[in-house]
């Protein structure tokens, strides 16, 4: 029989999760052991028992056999939670191209232990009766401060560090004499750093409708038999999904389990998390990239041991290492920002069903305007598929009016708002109710370029134009290269160089010029680069400090303000000029989540949606929030030109310092693909070709486009690419990349 051996990491440290050591696995073991095993062997050179987790199986030995060490047992007691996120770990590195040290940096993205907080108090070591004696010798002996601190203990018996060396001056000096006296002493706790506020808990449920009520009681019979399942909840925006998502929580916590719920932007944590802590209190944690390393240690390690039973965040916190997971709740789960822009390129819904199969756990998968890969499965009964038709307060959906800027140019009008919209604002701020206005795009001109021959300022590290910024400043936003703006072409010398297109601030500054009364807040990336920007800017909309909130997407999407009764949408086809076959997905979902800001409260609603195209399916649906029409508008075209989800894709990416090199590998590389899979029917492969943006950071790429029908043909293509580039190593300084079913197109 073949030997076996296995790749193991020892006591699982997350400062050196890359040291891997080999051992061989017994035959009495062969069987037993799989990614993700814990095992016993020996270790060091007095063979000391220590326990490791298996990261790899192989039949190749990396060094002398006979030096190789055997594995002495598998552990008891089942697979414990390390040993489930590295056995995910390994799925994610077979499914989505990549090493699995970086797939275990995926999914154990703390890597450092961090030291606790600290709370030191200065405690009496003395009786009451005595003080007074001890303040008559001090005096003696014109020690002030200590009979400062003995007075202010006198008092209370005990005083927080803090206080003792900062309001009543007292050295460290002082404190150790009065320790070496027995007068005193320092006691020392430690407490996890807080990353949350404290809100009252709500004693009543909401009533649910009809609607919902059929959904929770579904999902309950489904727990308590045992079942679960992938669920998608189809719910329009103000339908009470969240609700839902509460109810379901409930249930999971009851029979003693836990729950991960993701949001797809940090800015949504503000409410998110207040909404559940209304619930469940300080059973619940968030996790996000804002956090110190030390609030996400802290974090970790609460839900290890189980002291917090709900965790909301991003896209990482799918790997808060819970050891009785119940329930992974994805809001929102149509977004892009669940798709990992660094290799591997994992996307969070197709890690969730899997997590979710290891644990024995139910996935609810939530949106007003489902991915269309998400529905498809819906309705084929991959998923269980619910819907909420009605909004939960049975309130009317906003009144939308597509607004067409060719006519507004027609008619003289120069703005970047409508007559109409304009209209609108005026009478809302009249009313004192309040406004969004929604732009994809941030700074304040999209690009700086000269009319004279046609060139845009350009970054000379990226192959992309430079955004320009209200503060004359011209930024890349890939590599942050920036520039004052020039004042005449630097290709051309002439003066005719200006500013095109939109942006957030150039908006911002608009409603100042027509409304100069109004009380305005940005969100974009610029203003929320600091922590606890986001909450800070939406606390004070939901306080009414502000009468419009202009922003990008990240003002769009799930926010529940009751006084807002206007949603403009500035340039609806932004996003339907992108160079990817999500354009009109795209569009279409940020349309319908702006719309669905709009009278979510008693008082009715409007959107205005200003577009240059206002006979585009995508943004007719929206408009009508019609997500039915939509999706079978899109299957038919995603059918038509093999697209996901009718076909899937693999992108080859390639970069090197070297553009000669790049090109002589990529067409090697295509060339060699077509070769060994030139039988496989409905195969296509196309390039290799230069993408859109063509260099980053000094560093040229270039892609291969392949399709199938079949995921894992697409999958033993890497494999075998993998396996080449292992075997045919060269010095060309290429490195490949690989992205399946990609989110945003190269």
């Amino acid at each position: 029989m073949l030997k076996k051996y296995a790749d193991i990491i020892i006591d699982i440290s997350h400062e050196e999760v890359d040291k891997t050591f080999q051992y061989s696995i017994p035959e009495r073991l062969l069987g037993k052991i799989a990614v993700g095993s814990m095992v016993e062997i020996p270790f060091g050179r007095g063979n000391h028992i220590r326990t490791g987790y298996v990261i790899g199986i192989t039949d190749v030995p990396c060094y002398e056999t006979e030096k190789i060490k055997e594995i002495s047992n598998v552990s008891d007691g089942g697979i414990p939670i390390e040993g489930k996120l590295i056995a995910l770990a390994a799925w994610i590195k077979e499914n989505y191209g990549s090493t699995m040290i970086n797939a275990l940096k995926t999914v154990m993205p703390v890597k450092n232990a961090v030291k606790s907080v600290e709370n030191k108090n200065v405690v009496l070591e003395v009786d009451l009766k005595q003080i007074d004696d001890m303040i008559e010798q001090y005096k003696k002996k014109n020690a002030n401060a200590k009979i400062r601190l003995i007075s202010e203990l006198g008092k209370s018996g005990s005083l927080p560090m803090n206080v003792v060396t900062g309001k009543l001056r007292i050295s460290h000096q002082t404190l150790h004499a009065l320790e070496r006296e027995h007068v005193i002493r320092i006691s020392t706790t430690s407490s996890y750093r807080n990353v949350t506020k404290k809100y009252d808990r709500k004693d009543t449920d909401i009533v649910l409708n009809d609607e919902q009520q059929v959904i929770v009681d579904a999902f309950k019979r489904d727990i308590e038999n045992g079942i679960s399942h992938t669920y998608l909840l189809h719910g329009i925006t103000g339908s009470g999904k969240t609700e839902i998502y509460v109810r379901a929580i409930k249930e999971v916590i009851a029979q003693g389990k836990q729950v991960i719920v993701l949001i797809p932007e940090i800015a949504l944590t503000y409410q998110t998390v207040r909404y559940f802590k209304e619930h469940f209190g300080d059973s619940v944690t968030i996790m996000n990239s804002r956090l110190s390393n030390g609030e996400k240690y802290d974090q970790f390690e609460r839900a290890k041991k189980g002291e917090v039973d709900v965790v909301v965040g991003p896209r990482s916190a799918l790997f808060t290492p819970f050891r009785k997971l119940g329930l992974i709740i994805i809001d929102e789960e149509h977004e892009g920002s669940y798709k990992s822009d660094y290799p591997p390129k994992y996307h969070a819904r197709n890690v969730a069903v899997k997590r979710a199969a290891l644990e024995g756990a139910s996935l609810i998968l939530g949106s007003a305007t489902p991915s269309v890969e998400s529905y498809k499965k819906a309705l084929s009964g991959e998923y269980v598929l619910w819907q909420l038709k009605n909004r939960a307060r049975n309130n009317p959906l906003a009144e939308c009016s597509i607004v067409d800027l060719r006519h507004e140019l027609r008619r003289g009008n120069r703005s970047i708002i409508s007559f109409e919209l304009e209209a609108d604002i005026k009478d809302r701020l009249s009313r004192h109710e309040q406004i969004m206005l929604f732009i994809n795009k941030r700074g304040f001109n999209s690009c700086m370029a000269c009319r004279n021959c046609g060139e845009a300022i350009r970054c000379p590290h990226c192959d992309v134009a430079l955004t320009r910024h209200n503060n004359r400043r011209l930024i890349c936003h890939y590599c942050g290269y920036t520039v004052e703006e020039p004042a005449v072409c630097p290709s051309c010398s002439s003066k005719l160089i200006g500013g095109y297109g939109t942006g957030t601030q150039k908006v911002e500054e608009e409603i100042h010029k027509l409304f100069p009364a109004a009380r305005t807040l940005r969100m974009d990336r610029d203003t929320t680069a600091k922590k606890d920007a986001h909450y800070k800017i939406l606390e004070a909309f939901a306080n009414r400090e502000a009468d419009i909130l202009i922003g990008t997407q990240m003002i769009v999407k799930g926010h529940d303000f009751a006084n807002v009764t206007l949603v403009g949408i500035m340039l609806a086809d932004l996003t339907l000029f992108e160079n990817d076959y999500r354009a009109c997905e795209r569009t279409f979902d940020l349309l319908t989540q702006a719309a669905g800001r709009a009278g979510r409260g008693s008082l009715p609603g409007k959107v205005v949606i200003q577009t240059y195209q206002p006979d585009n399916y995508a943004i007719v649906a929206a408009a009508k929030q019609d997500y039915r029409s939509f999706y079978n508008s899109e299957k038919a075209y995603r059918a038509l030109m093999k697209y996901p989800p009718e076909y899937n894709m693999m992108v080859v990416l390639m970069t090197s310092l070297s553009e000669e090199s790049l090109a002589v590998k990529a067409e090697k590389l295509t060339c060699d693909i077509k070769k060994k899979f030139s039988g496989e029917e409905g195969l296509q492969i196309v390039g290799p070709s230069i993408p859109e943006i063509s260099k980053i950071k000094d560093v040229f790429r270039m892609v291969v486009y392949i399709k199938h029908n079949q995921y894992n043909k697409l999958i033993e293509i890497k494999d075998y690419i993998e396996t080449d580039e292992e075997e045919n190593r060269t010095d060309d300084a290429v490195s490949i990349l690989f992205d399946f079913n990609p989110i945003n197109m190269y």
